[in-house]
């Protein structure tokens, strides 16, 4: 349980970081916060316990192709946000992330086999 509520804590802390860094000069910086690779260690842990080196070698591969859905839904925002409305943007921008992902899942299970 006190593990539970130190992730969440934690969760918290980086929203705080994120809102005060949009609200300075500097509010560029809330894009790279969420990129902290937090998820990424704890994946990254439990695979190399789990499965062995060989694994976290090829799910570092995949992470690093996992970069392209990431690129074009920034891409996305960045062409359509004086374009259409907040929500539009980033509704258009998740469901083009979200295509690109399902190509990559697909794309990368076909030559893994």
């Amino acid at each position: 349980m006190l593990s539970l509520f130190l992730k969440s804590l934690m969760g918290a802390l980086v929203v705080v970081l994120i809102a005060l860094l949009s609200k300075s000069k500097a509010f560029y910086i809330a894009g790279l916060v969420p990129l902290f690779p937090t998820f990424a260690l704890i994946a990254h842990v439990i695979v190399a316990s789990d499965q062995g080196a060989a694994a976290l070698q090829k799910t570092a591969l995949f992470g690093i192709w996992s970069l392209i859905p990431y690129f074009i839904y920034l891409l996305m925002v960045y062409v359509l946000a004086t374009r259409l409305s907040l929500v539009a943007c980033l509704s258009v921008a998740t469901v083009s992330w979200i295509i690109a992902a399902a190509v990559l899942i697909y794309t990368w299970q076909s030559f893994q086999a």
